[in-house]
């Protein structure tokens, strides 16, 4: 009876938890839709404008997007190049810095006074619609890269071999054999790089110039204004792509036939093949190493681009600017987000993977839905819900907001894992008087042990860069560290917010070697467990 009234306690929590922190906040903003300022926004012109042009650069960067995504993970898996392990890691560099970040680095290498702008001699404007496609690219390939390049590297090298023998030409191979093997994840990564660049308001606040997008007109508009019809006019429209993304990939997800590894590919030797893989590889690192890497020629100069003489003044100007203070503010809220969102989000995982019932059935798709959720709706959904409450203003919406923002993708990583694990255990357990508490604490846990790792550095990691969900809550006091950026630009302190991109992405790197030495930790200790139970 008392582990039963757990299990119903727990499913009370979740179900609380989702109505206030969830549907609440969406029902209360949309509500406001049918007010005449919400409604009027509709048939403005600069609606219409901000409309087309964030249709436009999304279609375009998510193109550009996927073929490079394609060629890099082609080049990855397909060709002998060396180094293939420390290209892979570069290609997702842009994940560990803010959006805002990104934008900036274009502007110090191609801006009207940037090092390459000024070596070169170029002369255009990097500002408008292609400095936003090109920033929009750099910071949505990462995630096409990772869904193309971890299906391809463990696909069946078997069809290959016959077609070879049938002489079938490489590019009939690429059409008739890879593309329709790379259907599902090509077209989850079509909607997830459309959702990323049309839901983005960093990159083109940074160097979009006159070229305005939808999330950058609700960001003025709320930010500047406190026009709050108008951002949930524009909220309401952003969660359109968003919903279609969600449902496409969720009525997607079962129709292809997993494959898993009859046979890996034996690579055979190819010098023109594997010089191209190079210069695929050596291009597409510089373009993501030179942006990131402007921060640092930029953070440690007297007066960027007029005198570049070396200096660390800018470090002591920013920890005058509090720089600290909103580090610290960063690192409270990702590491409370990291830990409580990944037990939130691994028991969701458990009562839906290992419980069952038409409760688990609901909680799974309301957890799953909160994908469709952009986080810059979400923030405004909880300015007009919590405006007031002893929660506004406060750390605590912080946290819940990206709690929310970022809860889908670690729960999804938790209900894979504990579904894998067989599903008769409870009830053995059951028949020899093993609770459930006990399951998951001696089996379940260590089982998945990895995947509650990654749940945390998938929360932290992604708290740290995030700007969207906590741009309409934060306050001057508890104002994440990212946020600043913004702030030191529009004050010409161009120095010090490259100094706040840098920490941000050195504090990152640094989180992810730790967690890889705990992983690398946690794998040693199994292995010794099992030697010594052998």
């Amino acid at each position: 009876m008392k582990r039963k009234g757990t299990l119903n306690l727990t499913r009370i929590v979740l179900a609380v938890f989702f109505l206030f922190a969830v549907v609440l906040p969406l029902l209360g903003m949309f509500s406001q839709l049918t007010s005449p300022g919400a409604s009027a926004v509709f048939g403005t012109e600069q609606f219409k404008a901000a409309c087309m042009n964030s249709v436009t650069v999304s279609l375009t960067s998510t193109a550009i997007s996927l073929v490079l995504a394609l060629v890099m993970s082609w080049v990855l898996c397909r060709t002998n190049i060396r180094f293939k392990g420390a290209i892979a890691v570069i290609m997702t560099l842009p994940m560990l810095i803010p959006s805002l970040a990104l934008g900036m680095g274009l502007v110090f290498l191609l801006g009207s006074n940037g090092v390459i702008t000024n070596a070169l001699g170029l002369d255009y404007s990097l500002y408008g619609f292609w400095g936003i496609v090109m920033g929009s690219v750099l910071y949505s390939f990462p995630s096409a890269f990772l869904l193309l390049y971890d299906v391809l590297k463990y696909e069946d090298a078997s069809p290959y071999e016959a077609a070879d023998v049938l002489g079938i030409p490489k590019l009939n191979q690429f059409f008739s054999i890879t593309l329709p093997y790379l259907r599902k994840p090509l077209i989850s990564a079509v909607f997830a790089t459309f959702t990323l660049v049309v839901t983005d308001y960093g990159v083109p606040l940074m160097v979009g110039g006159k070229t305005t997008t939808l999330p950058v007109l609700m960001y003025q508009e709320v930010i500047g204004l406190l026009n709050y019809n108008t951002g949930v006019a524009i909220g309401f429209v952003l969660l359109i792509p968003a919903v279609i993304a969600f449902l496409v990939d969720v009525l997607n997800a079962d129709k292809g036939k997993s494959s898993f590894i009859s046979k890996a590919f034996a690579i055979k030797p190819n010098v023109g093949r594997d010089v191209l893989g190079y210069v695929a590889g050596i291009a597409a690192s510089v373009a993501i190493v030179l942006p990131l890497g402007s921060f640092v020629l930029v953070s440690f100069v007297q007066k960027y681009p007029v005198d570049l003489t070396v200096t660390l003044a800018n470090v002591g100007r920013a920890l005058n600017l509090n720089v600290g203070d909103y580090w610290a503010n960063s690192l409270f809220i990702a590491v409370a987000v990291a830990f409580i969102g990944t037990a939130l989000a691994y028991f969701a995982a458990y009562i839906t993977a290992r419980v069952g019932g038409r409760f688990a059935k609901l909680l799974h798709l309301v957890c799953i839905t909160t994908l469709a959720i952009p986080g810059i709706v979400l923030g405004l959904s909880y300015v007009l819900f919590f405006k007031g409450s002893f929660l506004y203003g406060t750390f605590a919406i912080l946290v819940l907001v990206n709690l929310v923002h970022f809860f889908a993708s670690p729960y999804l990583m938790a209900y894979n894992s504990l579904s894998k694990v067989n599903e008769n255990l409870e009830a053995v357990g059951s028949t020899l008087g093993v609770g459930r508490l006990s399951i998951l604490k001696d089996v379940l846990i260590p089982q998945t042990i990895d995947t509650i790792v990654e749940m945390i550095g998938y929360f932290f990691v992604n708290c740290m860069v995030t700007i969207s969900a906590v741009a309409f809550l934060s306050t001057t006091l508890d104002m994440p560290l990212a946020l600043l950026i913004t702030d030191l630009d529009a004050q010409r302190l161009t120095e010090c917010a490259a100094f706040v991109s840098m920490v941000i992405l050195v504090t990152n790197i640094a989180f992810k070697i730790v967690f890889a030495g705990i992983k690398k930790a946690l794998h040693r200790r199994a292995t010794a467990s099992v030697a010594q139970a052998a």
